[in-house]
């Protein structure tokens, strides 16, 4: 029993059954996690132990209705756990971690519960069931197979064995990564090194320094990619090589937080758990229920992209030598100089400068006039800011979203600034998944991690970080545009190469015209951003793509590789041989380049070691794929309200209650092409 001074106690009598976060402490979590797991046990095995013949109500039906509490609690902790971690939380999290894995076990893994579903579903065609009902029995039943529903006894305990440890171990690698993140910052003595960066971030850097008991020093902290963005116009090249050599060497400088060892024990067990399951390797396992179904298709669709990605790097690289070369500079072009170089030559090009572009993108006006003003037009949803929810920060903020007719649909948070607590990245979370069977209207949020300007200074945001803002809202609108029977199709919950769609595509609208003349305006004169600059944001769209495509090509196969060994393979390395591994894997595809290394290297991959995109993080472009082809089916048919209804219909609505290739024919009438993408990343 649950005591009733824990906000999760009995359900939140706040607007959409938000928790109280005025009330929430750290502490909260564990007791709250142990009897939400407790009380959906009890009700599984309610389920599972009924004398009553299985129906679809008292067998699917009945475990779609199970686990309220554990979901209340376990949304809120999911998300304050990345986003505020502090020592309970961390601690919390390796407690509950192989306890959660334990609890998915007892649900997957059990016999009498398999083989109730399993007898709806070998008579699935006489149930008359609507089209989402039997979707969800053929998912329900795929999905318990893939557990290991079908294995002996003896190799379910194994299987168990191995999902409790690598719970345990993917929230060591994920908080290793942030306290390596802190741990690599680095500190500078004089203003003088920092010539190049802006007095804003000057002036953010000292105060950073003055937080961790540094005064009068400035401190620079990393960003989880291994390409640092204040690179792009710091001049001091020795500090410049000094950050990209602190950010590459995180997680394998032989400290607390190295996570050498810690993921080669990920992958051996993922390994061993997918040849039980009866696969040759874990990436055929992992890719089996997404749209690419198998090794093959991805295999061949990341390095057919390779020759032509690799061909436009060079081309950059010969550029930037060049430019090297006539400034007298003396010397070869390294990856620590790449994003400077390229900084001045995209202003020469285009004559853009980031710093002049800046003031135009001021976060609120971003937000309000960007942001929510594509939503309106596409959509016809409003956004009325609330003051009277209660947040986790202060500078957190949060929307109610009502439709065109007035109804309220959902809440948006919105946490746009980083802080140490913070993990790297952005993201989207779910507090509350959509389903019409529970009555649950959504609530989301989006996490970014923009530096917090000096107090009373305005955010001004580099267009990288407006691209970042509309992608991930692209998510929050999946979410909240969600209106499926049951929470396990809910929004998000789709295949990790269809989820990226939604929000790659709503990075379109960033860069449309009606849209970008809207939101980008000075915010000291109201000016709106001229048209001749306007014109060169959008030319410049294609500028150092070949880096771009190539070190995000080198990551997604450095995560395909590593998951496409054998278990034996895994185990005949050492931790002290994982970096020279991670080179010859790259070697495989001809990307061991160290002008252009991995987005994330194996240390710090947190999407590949620590969250959901194990053998996965080549769903950002084949999501791209179908993205660059929607962009290509509204420049035909046109930025208006009526297709924007036809595809959040036809595609945002639908979470996985449809199959995701369905509903991107319903709504374009075709096959996605890769053309669209090829040219839209200058490849082609």
């Amino acid at each position: 029993m649950l005591d009733s001074s824990n906000p999760f106690a009995s359900p939140s009598t706040l607007p959409y059954g938000m928790v109280d976060f005025s009330k929430l402490k750290s502490e909260h979590f564990l007791p709250a996690i142990e009897a939400g797991i407790a009380q959906q046990r009890a009700e599984i095995d309610a389920i599972a132990n009924q004398s009553d013949e299985p129906t679809f109500d008292n067998t699917l039906g009945a475990l779609e209705k199970s686990g309220d509490l554990l979901m209340r609690v376990w949304t809120v902790f999911e998300g304050l756990s990345i986003s505020m971690s502090d020592p309970v939380l961390d601690e919390t999290e390796q407690k509950v971690a192989p306890l959660m894995a334990a609890h998915e076990d007892a649900l997957m893994l059990n016999d009498k519960l398999f083989k109730r579903v399993e007898a709806l579903y070998e008579k699935r065609d006489q149930l008359g069931l609507d089209a989402e009902s039997l979707r969800l029995l053929e998912i329900y039943y795929r999905d318990f197979v893939r557990a290991g529903a079908k294995l002996s006894p003896e190799q379910k305990a194994e299987v168990s064995k191995i999902n409790a440890e690598l719970a345990t171990l993917n929230a060591e690698y994920g908080q290793n990564i942030l306290k390596e993140v802190n741990d690599s910052a680095v500190i500078v003595d004089n203003a003088e090194d920092l010539a190049g960066l802006s007095e804003s971030q000057i002036k953010a850097a000292a105060q950073a320094a003055k937080d961790r008991g540094l005064d009068g020093k400035y401190l620079l902290a990393l960003q989880n990619t291994s390409i640092q963005p204040v690179l792009k116009t710091m001049q001091n090249r020795e500090l410049r090589k000094k950050i990209h050599e602190a950010s590459l060497s995180r997680g394998m400088r032989g400290n607390d937080y190295d996570n050498r060892a810690r993921a080669l024990k990920i992958l051996a067990l993922r390994a061993k758990r997918a040849e039980i399951l009866g696969y040759d390797t874990f990436a055929a396992y992992a890719l089996e229920d997404q749209m690419a179904n198998n090794v093959t298709a991805v295999n061949d669709m990341l390095f057919k992209l390779v020759p032509a990605a690799k061909a436009s790097l060079e081309r950059e690289a010969a550029e930037l030598q060049a430019l090297i070369d006539k400034q007298n500079g003396g010397f070869k072009l390294e990856a620590y100089d790449w994003l400077f170089y390229a900084e001045q030559l995209r202003k020469q090009k285009y004559e853009l400068d980031d710093e002049a572009l800046k003031p135009y993108f001021e976060l609120d006006n971003v937000i309000q006039n960007g942001l929510f003003y594509a939503a309106n037009k596409l959509y016809g949803i409003k956004m009325v800011e609330r003051f009277d929810i209660p947040k986790y920060n202060d500078d957190v903020r949060v929307w109610e979203v009502f439709d065109e007719n007035g109804n309220a649909i959902g809440l948006f948070w919105g946490d746009y600034y980083a802080r140490d607590s913070k993990h790297g990245g952005a993201w989207m979370s779910d507090y509350i998944y959509q389903s019409r069977l529970l009555s649950h209207k959504p609530v989301v949020e989006n996490q970014i991690n923009i530096a917090k300007p000096a107090a009373g200074e305005k955010t001004l945001l580099t267009f990288d970080e407006v691209t970042t803002i509309f992608h991930e809202f692209g998510h929050a609108m999946h979410g909240l545009f969600s209106n499926v029977q049951y929470p396990k199709f809910s929004g998000t919950n789709v295949p990790r190469d269809f989820v990226e769609f939604p929000s790659q595509f709503n990075e379109t609208w960033a860069v449309h015209p009606d849209i970008l003349a809207n939101y980008a305006v000075h915010y000291q004169t109201g000016e709106k951003i001229p048209q001749a600059l306007l014109d060169k944001v959008i030319a410049s769209a294609k500028f150092n793509q070949g880096y771009m495509t190539t070190e995000y090509l080198s990551a997604s196969i450095l995560d395909q590789l590593w998951h496409q060994m054998k278990a034996s393979e895994i185990a005949s390395i050492k931790a002290e041989d994982f970096e020279k591994v991670e080179h010859q894997l790259l070697d495989k595809a001809g990307l061991d380049l160290e002008i252009a290394p991995p987005r994330y290297r194996s240390t710090y991959f947190n999407h590949v070691f620590a969250t959901g995109y194990s053998a996965s993080y080549y769903a950002y472009i084949w999501s791209e794929v179908l993205d660059a082809d929607a962009e290509q089916w509204f420049k035909e048919h046109g930025l208006s309200r009526e297709n924007g209804e036809a595809y959040k219909q036809k595609i945002l609505s639908k979470g996985y209650s449809e199959d995701p290739m369905k509903m991107y024919r319903d709504l374009t009438g075709r096959d996605p092409s890769i053309e669209p993408l090829l040219v839209r990343r200058g490849l082609k």
